[in-house]
């Protein structure tokens, strides 16, 4: 069967919201890049990197910020965030306080942004499952009153990563958010430290992917 044609790349500003140690980086590492690093390492403002999803006949390009968690960091939350067309916010299904801390992440995301944005709620390290502190229905629950889905993962044994991010991009196309192209990247990317951006082109209709670095080698994984 014949491919359809693409009709254009559409961008879309993503950002990671949550508590320090809640496997925000961890999580998008995961997806970008298909790696776990058992070592905790707390970012530094925010990080970078970039994946592209052919989706049927579309193509988004989703410009990912992973954002510092710890509370000295709180006041910049904002700056990342404006422009943003999806936000997923994380919290630790073993620490039941980063899950009422998401609660507030939600409310200053929607005071800041309104409902013009696509939110997913996800409930990380369920390879803890024996810890759990939050239960998954209150969560769903919870979601479902905020207009956010909710996702289960696990960004260790790679579980409900791909989903998460898949659904999300479906989101911000079919709701047209995608049309608001992100203002300040350029901008933001000027200013990150420490970190590269990587970019996955990744095709749901060929077996393969590609990972591209910034320094030009580039992989099949």
């Amino acid at each position: 069967m014949a491919s359809q044609p693409r009709t254009g790349t559409v961008k879309a500003k993503v950002v990671l919201l949550g508590e320090g140690a809640v496997g925000k980086t961890s999580i998008v590492l995961r997806y970008v890049e298909n790696r776990f690093n058992d070592r905790h390492d707390s970012t530094l403002q925010a990080s970078f990197l970039q994946r592209t999803l052919n989706i049927g006949p579309k193509r988004i390009q989703l410009a990912i910020w992973d954002t510092a968690g710890q509370e000295r960091f709180h006041a910049l939350g904002p700056i990342y965030y404006r422009d943003a067309q999806g936000a997923i916010v994380v919290y630790d299904i073993t620490d039941v306080d980063s899950f009422t801390k998401a609660k507030n992440w939600i409310k200053e995301l929607r005071r800041i942004v309104g409902e013009d944005i696509a939110v997913c709620i996800v409930g990380n390290k369920i390879d803890l499952e024996k810890n759990r502190t939050v239960l998954t229905t209150e969560a769903e629950s919870y979601a479902a009153s905020v207009g956010a889905t909710h996702f289960s993962t696990s960004a260790k044994q790679n579980k409900g990563i791909q989903e998460l991010f898949l659904d999300l991009s479906k989101r911000i196309i079919d709701s047209g958010l995608s049309a608001q192209q992100p203002k300040n990247d350029k901008l933001f990317a000027a200013q990150t430290t420490g970190r590269r951006s990587i970019i996955v082109e990744d095709d749901f209709s060929q077996p393969a992917e590609t990972l591209v670095s910034t320094d030009g080698g580039s992989k099949c994984c």
